[in-house]
């Protein structure tokens, strides 16, 4: 029997059709206004887009060069690296709808002779509105300008309006219409205050699709938060939906609950039957960015923490135990886990502590290469019985 075979998957079976979805990483510049990380200097933000890339990311956020001179240098370092590499992703910064923003993509465009996307983005929902003290007519004139003077110097621009989630249908097409009347190529979805659920998404999504696009080849992105713990399954349903270009972070860091959590998404998405590449790197990747943002990666954080691929529970143990006296690692790899820790390069790991049973104690000696005779087996089990964590390996050793 094939592991197909022994799992009826609710799911259901993988998507046909060459649809695949475009991955946009949003860490060095929303992932960076998290009140709580800190701004790596710009060697390591060089070897984030160098490891992003070879993830097979499609495309990658800068910065925002309007943010002040550190954030200016930071991505014009990072355009002259991606084009004297040759990396395989494609720049992107965002900017405000003002053209002292918007000069300063034109002019780090024309220096290092390489596309970079405008990530023009404007507010759009009533409460927004009312707090600025803006109209409709504001706001389609805003973008209208912003976007031809993109045109007039040949940079690319994605127009993206804020808290979509929360905008008017009207407004919303106002704006859109009017971006893609003067040029632009892409427009972006955001549920700025992860406001959305699944079910939001699609409509919004449907809408923008037979009211804005009507068919033109217009790339439609999406970025998410994740306020309401919804951050990944918005993102999926956008794609289900027609989006092209998802928008995400590495462990999901950025403003008050994060953003979309890329590397959740990533691994979601292979799982659903549209592979990225290689995910072997993804552990390295995430405790790099956690190092070089002073961030902690939770022991029960989705197939990267501590916890994802390690019990000690004695029925978890046992049926994995079991499996793998059979022969059958991957079989060991899915009787107890949703995610096989063989996709990003782990395996299951199989703990001491006060829940285990004998199987728990017997994999243990295995593995070290000593006999599980049944008075050492007592030993180790009694003593993991009276305590109140998982044993370190210098205690089960004493109880040899």
């Amino acid at each position: 029997m094939t592991l197909e075979d022994l799992i009826n998957d609710w799911n259901g079976p993988a998507p046909s059709g060459s649809r695949v979805p475009r991955l946009n990483d949003e860490t060095l510049r929303d992932g960076l206004q998290s009140p709580s990380v800190r701004d790596p200097d710009i060697p390591a933000k060089r070897d984030l887009v160098h490891r992003l890339a070879r993830m097979g990311v499609d495309a990658v956020d800068l910065g925002m060069p309007g943010a002040g001179p550190k954030a200016l240098a930071a991505v014009k370092a990072l355009m002259v690296e991606i084009r004297d590499h040759r990396l395989p992703i494609s720049p992107n910064a965002a900017v405000r709808t003002l053209e002292a923003d918007l000069t300063q993509v034109a002019e780090i465009q024309q220096r290092v002779g390489l596309p970079l996307e405008a990530g023009a983005f404007l507010g759009s929902s009533p409460i927004r509105m009312d707090v600025e003290g803006w109209d409709l007519g504001f706001l389609v004139t805003t973008a209208r300008r912003a976007v031809a003077f993109c045109r007039r110097h040949q940079v690319p621009v994605m127009m993206v309006t804020e808290d979509s989630t929360r905008a008017r249908p009207d407004v919303l097409k106002a704006i859109y219409q009017a971006a893609l009347d003067e040029g632009a190529q892409s427009i972006c979805l955001s549920d700025t205050c992860g406001y959305a659920t699944p079910d939001g998404v699609r409509k919004l999504v449907r809408f923008i699709q037979e009211e804005v696009i009507q068919g033109r080849p217009v790339r439609l992105d999406w970025h998410g938060h994740n306020d309401r713990g919804l951050g990944v399954a918005n993102a999926i349903a956008a794609f289900e939906a027609g989006v092209d270009r998802l928008h995400g972070t590495l462990l999901g860091i950025g403003e008050r609950c994060g953003n979309v959590a890329l590397d959740q998404l990533m691994i979601n998405l292979h799982l659903m039957g549209y592979p990225k590449g290689d995910l072997s790197d993804l552990p390295a990747l995430a405790e790099r960015v956690a190092e070089l943002c002073g961030v902690e990666i939770p022991a029960n954080y989705p197939v990267l923490g501590r916890d994802a691929f390690r019990t000690g529970t004695g029925v978890h143990a046992a049926a994995i135990v079991k499996a793998l006296h059979r022969g059958d690692v991957e079989l060991a790899d899915a009787v107890y886990s949703g995610v096989p820790a063989a996709l990003v390069g782990r395996r299951q790991e199989i703990e001491i502590g006060p829940m285990a049973g004998h199987s728990n104690v017997v994999y243990w000696l295995e593995l070290n290469g000593y006999d599980a005779i049944p008075e050492r087996v007592d030993r180790i089990l009694k003593l993991a019985k009276q305590s109140a964590r998982i044993l370190t390996e210098e205690e089960i050793r004493s109880a040899l």
